[in-house]
């Protein structure tokens, strides 16, 4: 019972901090309606493909390449996305993209067009920018679409002229090659004519998210990683007090010191989450999902992580001033990392990869994919994740204080 007695005490303590209400939660609440509003037109709420300013360098042009630029790159919806822009050699195209000029690059190289009609499949270079990887893979894909068709075009007309060549002589029929593979030749140019270019934009059946949501989520586990520095302060001052080291001799159990410490963070994390959710919800109209159970999770999930991690926190840092500082400067970067201030695909893929340090990476994604619809095997992993670093800081920060 004196583990919840103690959890109790540090939920009280810190209901009457005016300055953490405002923090955790005022502050959360007042950016989420400043940058839902300002940054809403950033997320797209029709499905078209993010515009594209491709840059390309033909040195040979031959038809089939013409016809790749206008009526591949430049057909239908695709005109109203993507800008082409024709540079003249490849350092011109670097230089460029240096710039941001462009976005990403294609180099043709000599005989592209001819090379595909003889069979000879010849390298196209793509060049990119870090921070666009989804232009470029766009003009990745409709670049391959279009080599594919004619590639397989060029080779269905060769074997069909050779299978007519060989079986004609041994035939009754009267039947004109020449007639047959024009013929043939008509249809099969019309498939890889056609203006599919690979890439289609249409709705996978999911709404998009509105700037509103992604922030209200990104700002939302931001500020209850604030909770890591406020919880790990609170033993800091009672052990320089010399209130833990009172506890510590008294007939309290050393489990139930910790565990009321660590079940006080969790607490009221659960508590700032909640209340901010529900605020968000009826002041801003945010859409958590339609599965509460799920958003439950998800919370208490990262709440087990940000409380673990105020633990260790505590048992490694001595004094408040150096707790405030990974308070100020830690949350921010992870915050950053963790795509609370912009979205993790703007960042280059090795930077995603390593954005998996971050407790609030994988709470935010959780969350949006919640707020989009998912399946519970999807959480599966960030729940894992997030739990399991939790109870790891947690045993790391119970030796260190216990050493101390």
């Amino acid at each position: 019972m004196s583990m919840f007695t103690i959890a109790w005490k540090d939920v009280k303590i810190r209901l009457k901090d005016r300055k953490a209400f405002i923090t955790l939660l005022l502050m959360p609440i007042v950016l989420t309606a400043i940058l839902g509003t300002a940054l809403s037109g950033v997320f797209g709420t029709s499905g078209s493909l993010p515009e594209l300013t491709a840059g390309i360098v033909v040195t040979s042009e031959d038809e089939l390449t013409s016809q790749f630029l206008t009526d591949a790159l430049q057909g239908g919806e695709l005109k109203e996305s993507i800008t082409l822009k024709e540079l003249g050699t490849e350092a011109d195209l670097r230089t460029a993209l240096e710039e941001g000029k462009v976005d990403a690059g294609l180099v043709f190289p000599d005989g592209w067009g001819e090379g595909m009609l003889k069979g000879e499949r010849k390298q196209v270079t793509l060049l990119k920018d870090p921070g666009k990887e989804i232009q470029a893979s766009i003009l990745s894909s409709i670049t391959e679409s279009f080599a594919n068709r004619v590639t397989t075009v060029s080779a269905a007309s060769r074997a069909v002229a050779e299978d007519l060549t060989t079986a004609v002589p041994v035939s009754n029929q009267n039947i004109d090659v020449s007639i047959t593979m024009k013929e043939l030749s008509e249809e099969l140019s019309s498939i890889a004519q056609s203006e599919t270019s690979g890439v289609d934009s249409e709705k996978d059946g999911k709404e998009p998210l509105s700037g509103m949501q992604y922030y209200a989520a990104g700002m939302g586990v931001m500020f209850i990683l604030f909770n890591t520095t406020i919880g790990a302060k609170t033993i800091i001052q009672e052990r320089n007090t010399d209130t833990l080291a009172r506890l510590m001799i008294s007939p309290i159990r050393y489990s139930s010191i910790i565990g009321g410490k660590f079940l006080g963070t969790l607490s009221f994390t659960i508590l700032q989450f909640t209340l901010f959710v529900i605020a968000t919800h009826y002041l801003f109209g945010v859409g958590w999902g339609s599965n509460g159970w799920q958003l439950l999770l998800i919370g208490t999930a990262y709440s087990i992580s940000v409380s673990g991690l105020a633990m260790m926190i505590a048992g490694l840092i001595t004094e408040e001033k150096t707790a405030d500082s990974i308070g100020g400067i830690g949350v921010q970067v992870l915050a950053l990392l963790g795509g609370s201030m912009i979205p993790l695909a703007s960042f280059p893929e090795g930077l995603q990869k390593f954005a998996n340090i971050a407790p609030n990476k994988w709470a935010l994604n959780s969350l949006l994919d919640i707020m989009n619809g998912t399946s519970w095997n999807t959480l599966t992993l960030p729940v894992a994740v997030l739990v399991g670093s939790g109870l790891a800081a947690l045993w790391i920060g119970s030796m260190t204080l216990k050493h101390r």
